[in-house]
């Protein structure tokens, strides 16, 4: 097949990956896939024409493995578990260890961009995460039945500058509020966990509300939201989600709309 009709997919969890390469499959892209162990689902396979999984370490076996398959394109799709970044043992020929101890922090981008950087060596570009997947992003408006309260819609718009502010310092994406005040913020844990914790503490009727950064890469750790999002924020008896319109990817957005509408949560996005 043409070069320039294959893909590699470095591919961790969630549906993220997935629906990318059922999106991509369908416009006759071939689909070489690089799984992270302990995080990529087996259900991926059926829509990629090859996939090997590596050790979130072996950066130099991945790269290698993309070159032996004339890959030279790429992206990223779907979050790593961040245990996997803090293991006890790391030897000094350990591929992680050696990233890390190049760059001169752990942030997401730093260490992304350093993945990037390491792909280029081998002649591979990271391209846009939202490739072939625009019709996935989120339109702007309410998505739900039901619309945000007066006082959802100022905790949105309290919630928004705090979420921008902690981007832009790359320390996460999603802020938890309820009443004009803070009760969670994202750091490595990811929005789930940060949901939960919010949750814990507001009790009832916090609002969610996840940003992108405002100088977002769009090469990776894009926003996503999708249905284990909602089920999280009925978990947590949060009331209101709102995401950045044309920058939020929505996994099974009608899926996603329906458990909310179900659960009597509103979703916007501003």
């Amino acid at each position: 097949m043409n070069s320039h009709k294959r893909l590699g997919l470095i591919a961790g969890n969630g549906k993220f990956p997935i629906m990318f390469a059922r999106e991509a499959r369908s416009m006759d892209y071939e689909i070489i896939a690089a799984g992270v162990k302990g995080d990529t689902s087996i259900l991926l396979k059926p829509f990629v024409d090859k996939m090997n999984t590596f050790h979130v370490s072996e950066l130099e076996q991945l790269c290698a493995y993309f070159r032996s398959e004339n890959v030279n394109k790429a992206i990223m799709a779907g979050q790593v578990n961040p245990d996997n970044l803090f293991r006890e043992q790391m030897s000094e020929d350990d591929g992680l260890w050696k990233l890390f101890n190049a760059i001169q922090d752990r942030k997401a981008d730093t260490i992304f961009t350093a993945v990037a950087e390491k792909l280029s060596e081998y002649d591979i570009e990271l391209i846009d995460s939202t490739f072939l997947i625009q019709n996935h992003l989120a339109p702007q408006g309410t998505l739900t039945r039901r619309a945000p309260t007066l006082n959802e819609l100022d905790d949105i718009s309290f919630g928004r500058e705090i979420a921008k502010a902690m981007g832009g310092i790359d320390v996460g994406q999603t802020v938890v509020v309820k009443d004009k005040a803070i009760v969670a913020i994202e750091a490595m844990e990811g929005t789930d966990r940060t949901i939960l914790r919010g949750g814990q503490i507001a009790k009832q009727g916090a609002v969610v509300v996840k940003m992108s950064k405002p100088d977002q890469d769009l090469r990776f750790d894009v926003p996503v939201v999708g249905p284990r999002t909602i089920r999280h924020m009925r978990k947590s008896r949060c009331a209101c989600l709102a995401i950045e319109s044309a920058k939020t990817i929505i996994i099974d957005q009608d899926k996603t709309v329906r458990l909310a509408d179900k659960a009597g949560i509103c979703i916007v996005a501003v």
